[in-house]
């Protein structure tokens, strides 16, 4: 298994930049309608998640006339009996394009319908969970959760509206950006990393790490959360531009398996999963080195550790005796990585994060 520090004479990766079009700013949420306008749309079916209820109601007045049906009962993992269900408002309604506000459960229903429709998306997150960035889908089936990747899956029109995160309480914010982070953190080792990946990622964990304290404390702070949200932006863009390795591997396995959280379980799997990869990975090590001004591990530990809800995988619930069977079959079929995962060593892991 190669990366980008260990790659020979001859390694050749490959860029690819989706096309898409991003609203960025306060208020550019009230553009959505004019968007679905400009798509052609005349039935507009919206995603949204309870905690952008606010939001949605906002647009559901917006739209007026034009919104064919709404559905408020995404689920995180995107459980394909859900979007069986969501598919059969679909046809009921002859919905023509999908709008989703809220999290990556919402936004990623909407890709789900997407993919199997062709409907056209509008993507409006409230977090920082960055699908609206990339062109993955990740579906659960029977407790296994498995993922593809398509050009056609990537939302095709994305609004950054930074008042939209003002509500989100400060453990979700601190999950919701340790997600994000993890997205950068890979594009950082990935075997397929680029330049502009590099670049993306360094800007991204930088501006994560540096804002996301500032937001804590002041959670309000629109200028904050602005650059958090950009931030989070730019990690999505490295999730869409490169190879996942272990950290969202085990975050699948896992969340797919036992029904967990998706912000939590990659917050508090991110300091392991750094600390098993970083020595075998210089070059992402000196990056994140130079932007932490320190040991990456001991900081985004120190800020995984400040959070109020679970901070390990038994206050999740996930049984310990379950860790062995997750961490063979990551060892059976393991993604890219720096160093290779096998099965004893992935139990450590998971047992330390247990």
């Amino acid at each position: 298994m190669t990366g980008p520090d260990d790659a020979a004479g001859g390694h050749v990766t490959v860029h690819e930049t989706l096309p898409s079009r991003v609203l960025v700013g306060a208020g550019a949420r009230r553009a959505v309608p004019e968007e679905t306008a400009r798509l052609g749309s005349r039935r507009v079916l919206l995603v949204a998640t309870g905690s952008a209820r606010a939001a949605a109601e906002e647009l559901v007045r917006a739209l007026g006339p034009r919104l064919a049906a709404r559905f408020d009962r995404p689920v995180v993992h995107t459980p394909v009996a859900v979007t069986e269900e969501a598919l059969e408002l679909v046809r009921a309604t002859d919905a023509d394009s999908v709008v989703a506000i809220g999290g990556g459960s919402a936004i990623g229903l909407a890709k789900a319908l997407s993919v199997r429709t062709g409907l056209p998306q509008v993507a409006v997150p409230t977090t920082y969970a960055g699908s609206e960035a990339t062109p993955v889908l990740g579906e659960t089936k029977d407790g296994v959760k498995t993922t593809r990747r398509d050009p056609a899956i990537a939302p095709g029109t994305v609004v950054h509206d930074p008042e939209l995160t003002l509500a989100m309480p400060p453990g979700l914010t601190l999950t919701s950006a340790l997600n994000a982070l993890a997205h950068a953190v890979e594009a950082l080792w990935a075997a397929n990393a680029t330049a502009v990946s590099d670049a993306l990622a360094t800007e991204a964990a930088d501006g994560i790490l540096t804002v996301l304290p500032e937001v804590l404390a002041d959670p309000g702070g629109l200028p904050g959360r602005a650059r958090l949200q950009q931030s989070a932006w730019l990690a999505g863009l490295c999730l869409a531009q490169t190879r996942m390795g272990l950290h969202h591997q085990l975050a699948h396995a896992l969340g797919g398996t036992f029904d967990l959280p998706h912000a939590e379980l990659h917050a508090l799997l991110l300091p392991h999963v750094l600390a098993f990869n970083l020595p075998a990975a210089p070059r992402a090590a000196a990056r994140l080195e130079r932007v932490t001004g320190g040991d990456p591990v001991a900081v985004v530990g120190a800020l995984a550790r400040g959070h109020t809800g679970a901070t390990a995988l038994r206050a999740l619930g996930v049984p310990r005796e379950g860790l062995r069977a997750v961490a063979e079959r990551v060892a059976a079929q393991p993604y890219p990585n720096p160093r290779v995962p096998d099965a004893e060593a992935v139990t450590r892991l998971l047992e330390e994060a247990w």
